[in-house]
């Protein structure tokens, strides 16, 4: 088992099962600490290589996945891992895309649909989940 990110890290939201995910935007600097052992990136075009284990997911900026089946299949399997490894979850700014996975792994961990935005929102960022189709993601992630 990976050491865990630290529970008031930047960026780190805890799950109700205690999970802790890393969201971050990958526009401002790596932040200090140790690095995560897997990644998913958010992004419209491929993520430039990392020195840890990663997935690029397409998802273009203020959009929703490319492919909503292979994002609930990625989303699944980072909330798995986060159970026993250091995971981290990002886009280029970190708030739409971003925020929108994290309320997607909240889902995943017990959160209602339709209390997951708010969620991410206390817990990682106020301005988490951007668009309004975005938080119709989340509230249909359950059934996806």
């Amino acid at each position: 088992m990976t050491e865990p990110w630290e529970p008031t890290g930047a960026g780190v939201l805890r799950l109700p099962s205690g999970r802790l995910v890393r969201g971050r935007g990958l526009r401002h600097p790596l932040p200090d600490g140790p690095t995560p052992t897997y990644g998913v990136y958010l992004l419209g075009k491929p993520t430039p290589a990392t020195g840890w284990e990663g997935r690029w997911l397409r998802w273009p900026d203020f959009r929703l996945p490319g492919d909503r089946t292979e994002a609930a299949a990625v989303l699944t399997d980072l909330w798995r891992r986060a159970a026993t490894e250091r995971v981290e979850v990002a886009c280029w700014g970190g708030r739409g895309r971003t925020g929108t996975a994290l309320a997607c792994l909240a889902v995943l961990d017990g959160v209602p649909p339709d209390e997951a935005v708010a969620y991410v929102r206390r817990g990682y960022d106020r301005h988490a989940v951007e668009t309004p189709w975005q938080r119709r993601y989340v509230r249909r992630f359950a059934a996806g």
